[in-house]
C-alpha cells in the first residue's frame, strides 16, 4: 500500500545545482480554444494578470541564480508560453517538438529557430512529441509519457538521438494529459533519483515501474495534483511549486527541500504551471 504520510529516516543533504532555462513571455496569453480540460474559451482570462504572475517566476528563477534566456513570443500563438512542450535539450542536443493539436503546431518551428540561433544541435523530430511536457531527464534515464499527447514512436526516436534508456509510463486522465502535470524531478542527479508523483494518472503497469524504480517518491494527493502542484521545477534543493499545493509543500519539507510557492493561477486556465512555463537547456 503507497503511504502519503511516511517522513525519511534521515533527511538527506540537499544541494542546488546551476540550472539553464528558456521562458517566454506570456504577452498573447489567452483561452480562445480547448484542447485540455482546463481550458474553456468561455471563461475569461487576463493577459495582464498572466504577465504579473509570470514575472513573479522569472524573479524567482533570476533570484536563485539561474541562466534564464528568453524566446520572443508570437502573436496567434498564445500556448507559447508553456516554453516546455517546445523541446528537449541534453548534452547540447536539442531534440524538437512536434505538436499533436493544429492550434500549437507553429510553436514546434518556432522553437526549433530559437534553437538553431543560440547555437543548439537541432534534430527535427519525424515523430509526434510535446517536448518536455512529456519527457523528464532522472539520472541517466529518461521518463517518457504517452497517452494522450506524445506518441510512444517518438521514445524510440528520443532514444537514437541521446543514447539513454527512455521508460515509458502511460497516462489515462485527461487532466494530467502531459508528464509534467503529473511527476515532479526533485533531484536528477545520478545515484540520488528523486522525484513524487501521482499514482492515479496512470495505469497499472505504469505506477509498477514507478514503485520499483524510485521506492522512496513523494507521493502527491489529488487536490495538490488537481492545482498542478506537481508541475514544478526543482534545482535538487529549491523546488519551485504552486503556492496553493500546500500538502506537497509540507512533504518537500520532509524531505529536506525549500519549497518556493508562486502563483501562476492565471496560466492554469490554459492547462500549464510553473514546469510547463521552463524549459531546461542542458548544454
Amino acid at each position: 500500500m503507497i503511504r502519503t504520510d511516511e517522513q525519511p529516516a534521515t533527511r538527506p543533504e540537499r544541494r542546488p545545482t546551476g540550472r539553464s532555462v528558456l521562458m517566454c513571455r506570456p504577452e498573447y496569453f489567452t483561452v480562445v480554444y480547448r484542447i485540455n480540460p482546463w481550458m474553456n474559451p468561455a471563461q475569461p482570462t487576463d493577459t495582464g494578470r498572466a504577465l504579473a504572475q509570470w514575472q513573479v517566476l522569472y524573479d524567482t528563477y533570476v533570484g536563485l541564480g539561474y541562466d534564464v534566456q528568453l524566446i520572443e513570443p508570437i502573436d496567434g500563438l498564445p500556448d507559447m508560453v508553456y516554453a516546455a512542450n517546445g523541446g528537449f535539450v541534453i548534452d547540447g542536443i536539442a531534440y524538437g517538438a512536434r505538436f499533436t493539436h493544429p492550434e500549437r503546431q507553429a510553436e514546434g518551428p518556432a522553437y526549433v529557430r530559437w534553437f538553431r540561433e543560440a547555437g543548439f544541435d537541432v534534430r527535427v523530430p519525424a515523430e509526434i512529441n510535446e517536448g518536455e511536457g512529456d519527457f523528464l531527464l532522472v539520472g541517466d534515464t529518461i521518463l517518457a509519457g504517452t497517452g494522450f499527447r506524445s506518441d510512444s514512436r517518438s521514445h524510440e526516436e528520443l532514444a537514437a538521438i541521446f543514447g539513454r534508456e527512455v521508460v515509458t509510463l502511460r497516462l489515462v486522465n485527461p487532466s494530467f494529459y502531459h508528464l509534467d502535470t503529473a511527476v515532479a524531478v526533485l533531484d536528477d542527479t545520478p545515484g540520488r533519483e528523486h522525484i513524487a508523483y501521482l499514482p492515479s494518472a496512470f495505469d497499472e503497469a505504469s505506477v509498477a515501474v514507478l514503485q520499483a524504480r524510485f521506492p522512496d517518491a513523494v507521493i502527491v494527493n489529488e487536490a495538490d495534483a488537481a492545482v498542478l502542484g506537481l508541475n514544478s521545477f526543482s534545482d535538487g534543493y529549491n523546488v519551485v511549486i504552486a503556492s496553493r499545493a500546500r500538502d506537497f509543500e509540507r512533504q518537500l519539507l520532509d524531505h529536506g527541500y525549500h519549497p518556493i510557492g508562486v502563483d501562476l493561477s492565471e496560466l492554469l486556465l490554459g492547462g500549464g504551471g510553473v514546469k510547463c512555463a521552463t524549459l531546461e537547456l542542458r548544454r
